[in-house]
């Protein structure tokens, strides 16, 4: 007889289960919201932001669906988007400039399914409508900005190692020096091949007049567009987190190009002026002598003193600068968080350039024992990333800032110093909006069509193989059930591309169940007992689903290796369609047949259609 052991019905119903818990939420659909976020890092997310949010819209006669508080942000639900609008006018008013206030969609499902974790797949841009930007990377700045620091460097060299020149200008993506003296030609040359390997550098005598002209090298060039490429995704997606959108795409595109998916977001206008905006550093030093907690009342009030400028940590601790600027983000190269190597604290690694160095060098002499201050500006408002006291004079254009920081702190500061700013700038070549309407239609098509293959493979399946029909088309359920609880779990992005992809999903799961039943029905021309035949038609069929299923999973791994976008989100949901398909085409589809067909000590005959034998046979 066909009999599961009792562990394996436990796991099919318990697959079922969590398949259907975390399937549910897709269907409750998404409700409109307001998402409110700090602008500003030493401003946070709480319970009195939360009141202030309530009491804006408690004046204004809004009503809400309810008020959440998580770690970022605060999010508010409401009926409808004529509410939604009109509550984001309402609540950035209230709140000003220091916080981003974005139009959301959340989803409708229970709390208690989300305290599970059971989450709604999120929607692609062609799914839920939204803005999309291609941006192209000014590469020809990037490498001016590098041959402009490595001039500034070869100044500096020159000065220390006190070899005299004649003139040094950069002409282009070139620098020439030239030198009276072959001598002190060959010297300069020696040390700059020394210190600064990515030059190519060629010699010229010209007149009388000896010249080195340094260009930078081809793969040197090649890592520093790549740097300034990723330097650029990575300040776009810190400041994308600010319009609340979820499940943004922003991935290169070709060499120097990036695109920028936003799902949701329909004020293009705003998300060009996230996009665009810049944001530069300063380090000038603090004005302690003048620091007192008598005058820092006096300055809270308003009264800053002449030559100063009061600005904040990102505690809330207020901190009087020198409006001096001793340094500008310019200077500094690279940013990398580190610990110290004395203490073990987390720390943060500053590279200077030539300049920047030589300055800094000059500022920390001067200024052992004060605090200096690394400013970040942003729309025109500024705060104190980091104030540390200076130890010792800083020579090397190597800096190291420490004291009172977490490891993740000093990620975080690392990332503000290396990506506060686009490291090259960018140009919008592109611009597409999509609607939430066009959205919506292609979600009906979608499923629509995906829905009528379901139903078209079912009366087929039923009516050529009967019951065994019905079961196969349960398991085809299951599979689809699998498919979107899994999709849900990873919090992965449902588009266009992958709901065909679960539409082709759908048709290659049959076609193990097709195998099985075919099986089936040649080992009862054969001869067998029903039950004889049950059991052979899964066992012999098995060896044929995994080769099959195992070559296009293969076919699905290299589009995923070797697709982008949309080809590889088709190759995500092929692949998880194609691991689901052999779990329920097998183990789900054999379990129900267990069940009704299993016990039977006498069973004369299956319900899987006409099983035609041979004429001699038929005899």
């Amino acid at each position: 007889m066909n009999r599961y052991p009792l562990w394996k019905y436990l796991l099919i119903a318990a697959s079922l289960v969590i398949g259907l818990l975390y399937t549910m939420p897709n269907f409750f659909g998404e409700v409109p919201a307001v998402q409110v976020s700090p602008l500003r890092s030493n401003l946070k997310a709480d319970a009195a932001l939360m009141a202030r949010v309530e009491g804006a819209l408690k004046k204004a006669g809004l009503e809400t669906e309810g008020i959440a508080l998580d770690a970022t942000s605060i999010k508010a639900r409401f009926a409808g988007t004529e509410d939604q609008i009109k509550a984001k006018d309402v609540i950035q008013t209230a709140l000003g400039e220091d916080y981003v206030v974005a139009l959301n969609l959340l989803s409708r499902s229970p709390r208690w399914l989300a305290s599970i974790g059971a989450l709604p797949m999120y929607l692609g841009l062609d799914l839920r409508g939204g803005v999309h930007f291609l941006m192209q990377v000014d590469m020809k700045s990037a490498t001016g900005k590098k041959v402009e620091a490595y001039t500034n460097d070869i100044r500096a060299m020159l000065r220390e190692q006190r070899i005299q020149h004649s003139g040094l200008t950069r002409d282009g993506d070139a620098v020439n020096i030239r030198f009276r003296e072959a001598a002190l030609r060959d010297k300069a040359l020696g040390q700059i091949a020394k210190d600064m390997p990515d030059l190519d550098l060629k010699t010229v005598e010209d007149g009388g007049e000896f010249r080195i002209s340094g260009t930078l090298k081809i793969e040197a060039q090649r890592k520093n567009q790549e740097f300034a490429l990723q330097q650029n995704i990575t300040t776009l997606r810190n400041r994308v987190n600010e319009l609340g959108v979820a499940e943004p795409i922003i991935q290169q595109q070709g060499a120097d190009r990036v695109v920028v998916q936003l799902p949701g977001v329909q004020d293009t206008a705003k998300a060009k002026d996230i996009l665009g905006r810049t944001a530069t550093l300063e380090i000038r030093m603090v004005d302690e002598e003048r620091m007192t907690p008598g005058l820092l009342q006096d300055i809270k009030s308003g009264q800053v003193p002449f030559g100063a400028e009061l600005y904040y940590e990102r505690n809330g601790q207020p901190v009087l600068v020198k409006k001096q600027v001793v340094l500008t983000g310019e200077r500094i190269n690279d940013a990398q968080p580190g610990f110290d190597q004395q203490s073990g604290e987390p720390a943060v690694h500053l590279n200077l350039d030539g300049t920047g160095a030589r300055i800094f060098q000059q500022v920390t002499r001067d200024n052992v024992g004060k605090r200096m201050a690394i400013l970040l500006f942003e729309r025109g408002k500024g705060e104190v990333v980091t104030a540390p006291v200076i130890r010792t004079e800083i020579g090397g254009g190597r800096v190291q800032i420490s004291g009172r920081m977490t490891t993740q702190e000093a990620k975080d500061v690392a990332l503000l110093l290396r990506a506060g700013a686009l490291a090259a700038p960018m140009e919008i070549i592109e611009e597409r909006t999509v609607g939430p309407s066009l959205g919506a239609e292609n979600i009906e098509i979608g499923f629509r069509s995906m829905w009528m293959g379901f139903a078209a493979i079912a009366v087929f399946m039923i009516a050529y193989y009967g019951l065994i029909g019905v079961i196969s088309i349960i398991a085809l359920a299951a599979n689809l059930l699998f498919l979107i609880a899994l999709l849900s779990m990873l919090q992965a992005t449902l588009t266009l591309p992958g709901i065909a992809a679960i539409a082709l999903a759908l048709g290659m799961a049959i076609d193990a169940n097709v195998l099985i039943n075919e099986r089936i029905r040649e080992e009862l021309r054969n001869g067998m007992t029903p039950q004889a035949a049950l059991h052979s038609g899964y066992e012999r069929a098995w060896a044929t689903i995994l080769d099959s299923n195992i070559t296009t999973l293969i076919a699905g791994i290299a589009l995923f290796a070797f697709g982008s976008g949309p080809v590889r989100g088709f190759a995500v949901v092929h692949c998880l369609g194609i691991l689901t398909s052999m779990f329920s085409a097998v183990m789900v589809s054999r379990g129900i047949v267990n069940l009704y067909y299993g016990n039977r000590r006498k069973l004369d005959r299956i319900s899987i259609g006409q099983v035609w034998k041979p004429a001699a046979q038929a005899k």
